[in-house]
């Protein structure tokens, strides 16, 4: 049992680690009720840690692959399971995995659907179609929807708005690869489907030559196309949350579709430097959302051509 001294240490810790992980996250766990926010924290500060530890990153930031990554994934995996078993681990950010996993009941199978993410970058995966891109996406990003849907209250038994985070989270992701094709790439990572590149007559090395920025400006505009039908699922879902949690999901939302869609409006020249959204830019979108998430919820759409998550 942990006792309520423990939790707020452990809370303050995944704060700072939010804080300095990710300010478009961090804004928008601001929006939450307390508890939610402490509780969204909690489980960045998890997933944060265990992208580190497998990627040899500090929050995120100067990512080099490391030598031994499948090593680095099982301490991830171990220490995981310890917390979730109840065994002593060193690391706060699993203990909070576990305090957020206890509290709010959350299925065990989207803390291992999640750990599949790390593992397939550690053993250096490719997607071969646009399926496979789906179903990673789905355990690095759309899980983590899902996760975050259960700690704000959707039941685990509630399949279509779990559907909806999912797509949240996958859209997400699908705008992230857009963005870092170029970093990805010169760090011998690539999320472009491989029968995307035959298309286009190219192979995964050739996507960091400046001469190839068209090809990856199309990669770019399909990816984000995909990510905004996503997107459009997820705000159906999100009408059904409580309205503080509504408007954190659809500033998110806004924020990082944001990030898709200025990639796109930048063309061959998106990797110039890194696509990011200003301070006053996310106010704008905040202020968007508490609007949106005051108007009446948007007409249910059937999620017909939606990739769906594994039951």
């Amino acid at each position: 049992m942990i006792l309520a001294a423990d939790r707020s240490a452990l809370v303050a810790q995944a704060e700072a680690t939010i804080v300095r992980g990710s300010q478009s996250f961090a804004m928008a766990s601001r929006l939450f009720d307390r508890v939610t926010r402490e509780r969204a924290w909690l489980l960045y500060a998890w997933c944060r840690t265990c992208d580190d530890v497998v990627d040899g990153q500090v929050l995120g930031h100067n990512m080099a692959v490391p030598a031994d990554p499948l090593d680095r994934f099982e301490t991830a995996f171990r220490q995981t399971m310890d917390a979730l078993d109840g065994r002593p681990v060193d690391d706060p950010a699993f203990q909070g995995l576990a305090l957020v996993v206890d509290e709010t009941a959350m299925p065990r199978r989207f803390v291992s659907d999640h750990l599949a993410g790390f593992e397939a970058d550690a053993r250096g995966w490719r997607p071969q179609n646009a399926d496979d891109l789906f179903r990673y996406c789905y355990q690095v990003a759309g899980v983590v929807g899902c996760m975050m849907a259960v700690v704000m209250g959707v039941s685990p038994h509630d399949d279509d708005t779990l559907d909806r985070a999912c797509d949240l989270g996958i859209a997400f992701q699908l705008s992230n690869i857009a963005r870092d094709i170029v970093e990805d790439a010169d760090n011998g990572r690539c999320y472009i489907p491989e029968d995307w590149l035959a298309e286009a007559g190219l192979n995964e090395a050739e996507l960091r030559i400046p001469s190839t920025a068209p090809q990856r400006a199309t990669f770019a505009a399909r990816l984000v196309a995909i990510a905004d039908r996503h997107e459009a699922s997820a705000r159906v879902g999100a009408a059904r949350l409580p309205f503080r949690c509504r408007w954190a999901i659809l500033s998110a939302a806004g924020i990082y579709g944001g990030i898709g869609r200025e990639v796109v409006r930048r063309g061959h020249r998106a990797w110039d430097e890194r696509v990011r959204i200003s301070g006053s830019k996310k106010a704008m979108l905040a202020m968007q959302a508490l609007i949106a998430s005051s108007l009446p919820s948007p007409r249910d759409m059937v999620r017909d051509g939606l990739w769906s998550r594994p039951r």
